[in-house]
């Protein structure tokens, strides 16, 4: 992740997958200016609602702003409609703010996911509002070693339990061979009973 606007493609490692009971999303911790390392324990997956979740990549100012507005309007819609947002309206959301702002762009690339009434759902967007829907997909620097893992690894019928090892060793992977990436890193899961982030130690017992 980096705090000058440069493309969300030169630092961080962020996967987002499908699994048959819900999704997973994991990232590294490491937030680079350049080639310093601005911060050890950057924040990279937010929760949104207990159903829906976002990670983050790119200029911190305009990602940070991105998962608020998507809180924000998450909130709104829960209010007004009475049930939680779907994730693909969730996306097209933020497919929308990021393309009204194609001329002076919003340097941040995001993965939203969730679980929703028609089941487990990845939505990838690029900085234009480019939206793409997912089974598995690593973004950042440290994407092309994460999927190396990830091609041979994932399946689509897996479970997340089954899953959380193959992630895990994607993002390690990725930590251990990408400068941009690093120090340590974030899972959190998402199934019909909510939004869960795993502790340090559950973390340490997958590797």
């Amino acid at each position: 992740m980096y705090k000058t606007h440069e493309l969300a493609l030169k630092g961080t490692t962020t996967i987002g997958v499908v699994c048959n009971d819900g999704v997973i999303l994991a990232s590294d911790t490491r937030v680079t200016m350049g080639n310093f390392v601005a911060h050890k324990k950057g924040k990279k997956i937010y929760k949104i609602d207990n159903h829906l979740a976002m990670t983050i990549a790119g200029s911190v100012a305009d990602a940070q702003r991105t998962v608020e507005i998507l809180k924000t309007n998450a909130r709104l819609y829960k209010l007004n409609i009475k049930r939680p947002i779907p994730v693909n309206s969730s996306a097209r959301l933020i497919a929308n703010f990021f393309f009204s702002a194609r001329l002076a762009p919003m340097i941040a690339r995001v993965l939203v996911g969730g679980v929703d009434d028609t089941g487990p759902h990845i939505f990838n967007l690029d900085l234009f509002g480019s939206l793409t829907e997912e089974k598995c997909v690593a973004t950042g620097s440290g994407s092309p070693i994460a999927y190396g893992v990830l091609e041979d690894k994932y399946k689509e019928d897996m479970t997340i339990n089954a899953l959380l090892p193959v992630i895990l060793r994607a993002v390690d992977s990725a930590m251990k061979r990408d400068t941009a990436s690093g120090d340590s890193f974030d899972i959190a899961t998402i199934n019909k009973d909510g939004y869960r982030e795993l502790s340090d130690e559950e973390k340490k017992n997958i590797l």
